[in-house]
C-alpha cells in the first residue's frame, strides 16, 4: 500500500481502544434503533431501517444537536460536546469510505453469474429503464446547478452529483464519497448526499406504494395478488441474489470444505471478500499509475483516477474472484448468503456512522439546494416511471419498473421491497430482470465507476460539458430503449 493511501485514513492516530468502543457503540446504537423502531408504527410502515434510526439517534446525540443544545447554555458541561468523545467521531467519519469497500465487493460474490447473452436478453430492457433513470438524474442536476444552484446559491458545480449519488446510491455511496468530496474541497457534499439518500429512502418507499395503488386502480398494474405478502425485510435480509440455485454437489463440497480445513465459514469466506478488495485495490493503483505516466504527467496534468474511491474496483475485484471460482469449479467455497451478512453488516456501519457524523451546520446553510435537488430528483423518477416504462419495458412495464423505481430513490432494499408488494409470486419475472440488470447497472451508476468519478469530472471541466455528455448518453439509452422494446414486442419475446 502507498503511503498516502494509508496517511489518508490514519490522519487522526487513533488508539486500537479507541476503535473498539466506537464500534462497541455502534453495536448499542444498532439495539437502540430496532428497538424504536418496533415501537413507532410510521417507521414500521415505512420500511425504514434500524441502521438508519441508529444513525439519526447516534446524531441527535452528538456535538451537532445535544452538544450544541447544552454549550449555548453551559460551554463548561461536560456533555457540551454530546455524548461522543472526539476520538469516537473521528473513527465513524473514516469509517464509510473503509467499510463500503466490503459492501460492494460483496454484491456478486457467491451469485451464479451466467451468459452474456442470457443476461442481455433479460436484462436489455430493465438495464435500459435503469440507465434511463440514472442518466436522467445527472442532466437534472446539472441543468439546476447551471440556471440555479451555482449563479443563485454560489455552490460549486460538483452539487450537479449529489441527486445520483443520494438516490442512485444510497446512504453507502454517499458515506463511501465523503473522502472524494474533501479532496474537491466540499465536504459539505457528503452531508448533502446522506441527507438526499434519507429524503430518498422514505419518498421511494411512499411514492412506489401510491404509484402501485394507482397502477392497480387504472388497471396499468394487472397482475393480482393470490397469496399473503411475506416481506420478510429487516435490514439487509433482502437479496436481489435469493434465485441463484445451488445444487447437491456444491452444499456436500462446502461442507467436506469446513470440516477439512477446520475453518468458520464466515472467515473463508471474508477472506474472498479481502481478496476482492485486494484485487480492486491493485487495479485502481495501476490506473493511477497509468494516469500519472500519461495524461497526468506535469504541472497542468489531469487528474481524474486520483479522486477515484475505492468501492467501484472492489465491486470489479469481487467479480474477477467469483469469475476465477466458476472457472476452476470452487464456487463452492463461497456461500452466497454468508456474503449477504458480510455485506449487510458492512454495510449497517456505513449508514450509522454516515449518518451519525453528517454536519448539522452545512445542511441548515444548504437547506434551500438540498430541497431544490429532492423535489427535482423525485419528479424525474416518477415522470420516467409513468411515462416511460411502457415505453422501454415490453411487458409487465409498471410492475417491473417499479423495482428500478425503489432502486432509483433509496437503495435496492426499496426495489426489492416494492416488487414483493406489487408481485410477490414473481408471476412477471421482475426479480430475475432485476437481478441480472444489476450486472449492466452497478459497475457503472448507483455507486460504480462513473459515479465515484463523477464530480472530479464536474470539479475540472466545468458542469456544461459534463452536461453535454451525460445529455448524450441519456439520449443513447432512450433510443436503444425505444427500438429494443419495439423489436422485442415484434418477435413476441416473453423477457
Amino acid at each position: 500500500m502507498t503511503t498516502e493511501y494509508l496517511t489518508k485514513y490514519t490522519s487522526h492516530m487513533l488508539k486500537l481502544a479507541d476503535v473498539f468502543w466506537a464500534y462497541i457503540l455502534i453495536a448499542i446504537s444498532l439495539l437502540l434503533g430496532r428497538f424504536i423502531r418496533q415501537r413507532i408504527s410510521i417507521l414500521r410502515s415505512l420500511f425504514i431501517p434500524s441502521s438508519v434510526v441508529a444513525g439519526i439517534i447516534a446524531l441527535l446525540l452528538g456535538k451537532g444537536a445535544l452538544g450544541a443544545i447544552v454549550a449555548a447554555n453551559n460551554p463548561a458541561s461536560p456533555l457540551a460536546n454530546g455524548l461522543f468523545s472526539e476520538a469516537i467521531i473521528n473513527t465513524w467519519k473514516q469509517s464509510p469510505g473503509i467499510f463500503i469497500n466490503i459492501v460492494f465487493a460483496t454484491l456478486f460474490l457467491g451469485q451464479t453469474i451466467p451468459g452474456f447473452k442470457k443476461i442481455w436478453q433479460q436484462a436489455s430492457p430493465q438495464a435500459a429503464f435503469g440507465q434511463v433513470l440514472g442518466w436522467g438524474q445527472y442532466v437534472v442536476g446539472l441543468l439546476l446547478t447551471i440556471t440555479v444552484l451555482t449563479p443563485v446559491f454560489k455552490l460549486p458545480p460538483i452539487v450537479a452529483s449529489l441527486i445520483e449519488i443520494g438516490f442512485e446510491g444510497g446512504h453507502g455511496t454517499a458515506g463511501g464519497m465523503k473522502q472524494t468530496f474533501a479532496d474537491l474541497n466540499f465536504p459539505a457534499g457528503a452531508d448533502l448526499s446522506l441527507t438526499l439518500a434519507t429524503v430518498g429512502l422514505v419518498s421511494g418507499i411512499i411514492s412506489g406504494t401510491f404509484l402501485m395503488n394507482w397502477g392497480r386502480n387504472t388497471g396499468k398494474i394487472t397482475i393480482t395478488r393470490n397469496s399473503e405478502i411475506e416481506l420478510g425485510i429487516g435490514e439487509n435480509e433482502e437479496s436481489i441474489h435469493t434465485n441463484t440455485p445451488e445444487s447437491p454437489d456444491i452444499k456436500d463440497a462446502r461442507k467436506s470444505l469446513f470440516r477439512d480445513l477446520l475453518i468458520d465459514p464466515i472467515s473463508l469466506n471474508f477472506s474472498f471478500v479481502g481478496l476482492g478488495i485486494g484485487i480492486g485495490w491493485i487495479i485502481l493503483e495501476s490506473l493511477r499509475l497509468f494516469e500519472s505516466l500519461t495524461w497526468g504527467k506535469g504541472e497542468a496534468a489531469l487528474q481524474v483516477m486520483k479522486y477515484v474511491p475505492l468501492f467501484p474496483m472492489a465491486l470489479i475485484g469481487g467479480i474477477l474472484v467469483q469469475i476465477l471460482l466458476m472457472r476452476t469449479n470452487r464456487q463452492y467455497m463461497v456461500s452466497r448468503p454468508l456474503m449477504e451478512r458480510i455485506g449487510g453488516l458492512a454495510l449497517d456501519i456505513v449508514i450509522v456512522t454516515g449518518l451519525a457524523t453528517i454536519s448539522l451546520q452545512a445542511l441548515s446553510a444548504n437547506l434551500p439546494a438540498l430541497l431544490i435537488l429532492a423535489i427535482a430528483g423525485i419528479s424525474w423518477n416518477i415522470f420516467v416511471y409513468i411515462f416511460l416504462a411502457p415505453r422501454l419495458i415490453p411487458v409487465y412495464p409498471y410492475e417491473r419498473g417499479l423495482g428500478d423505481l425503489g432502486q432509483s430513490m433509496g437503495v435496492t432494499a426499496t426495489g426489492i421491497l416494492l416488487l414483493r408488494m406489487v408481485d410477490p409470486d414473481n408471476r412477471s419475472g421482475a426479480f430475475e430482470c432485476f437481478a441480472y440488470k444489476q450486472l449492466l447497472f452497478e459497475p457503472i451508476l448507483g455507486g460504480g465507476l462513473f459515479t465515484g468519478i463523477a464530480p472530479t469530472l464536474i470539479n475540472n471541466y466545468g458542469a456544461l460539458p459534463i452536461l453535454g455528455l451525460t445529455s448524450v448518453i441519456l439520449i443513447v439509452w432512450l433510443v436503444f430503449g425505444f427500438w429494443n422494446c419495439k423489436q422485442l414486442k415484434k418477435v413476441g419475446v416473453d423477457v
